[in-house]
């Protein structure tokens, strides 16, 4: 099996098959049961917005874009997931348009250098670890 890659979580087996429309990262935006729920009293999510620059710049040849169901940390809503094959890194409370601006030119940025460039500074304060820590 050509460009196999392991299996994940450590468990022995063959190696897997790899998708032909790869990306170099994937960014996963919450519009679950709290996010972008402005009812509710949570900040709204841009998520027209978001589609519409992806596709107009084609930003999914390089960047995924997923609008997503509950991603489970509803304490920390408007919740952004990027993955990419170093690993996984979870934003939160995000309450202001310039937020999802810096993900937007992030993005933009990756697909100009046809490479992963590093998340901008603006995400910074919005991190938090998604998961405890296994003893």
């Amino acid at each position: 099996m050509a460009n196999g890659c392991q299996p994940a979580i450590g468990r022995p087996g063959p190696p897997l098959p790899v998708t032909k429309r790869t990306a170099i990262a994937q960014v996963a935006c919450c519009v679950g049961c709290c996010c972008g729920r402005t009812d509710r009293g949570f900040p709204p999510v841009p998520v027209d917005r978001l589609k519409a620059v992806w596709k107009e710049e084609k930003l999914n040849r390089t960047v995924q874009l997923t609008i997503s169901g509950c991603l489970g940390p509803c304490d920390m809503a408007n919740v952004i997931l990027v993955m990419t094959a170093a690993g996984t890194e979870w934003f939160g409370n995000i309450d202001d348009e310039a937020t999802f601006a810096a993900v937007i030119a992030w993005a933009r940025a990756c697909q100009a250098a046809k490479a992963l460039v590093p998340l901008p500074s603006a995400l910074d304060t919005f991190r938090f670890q998604r998961f405890a820590e296994v003893a």
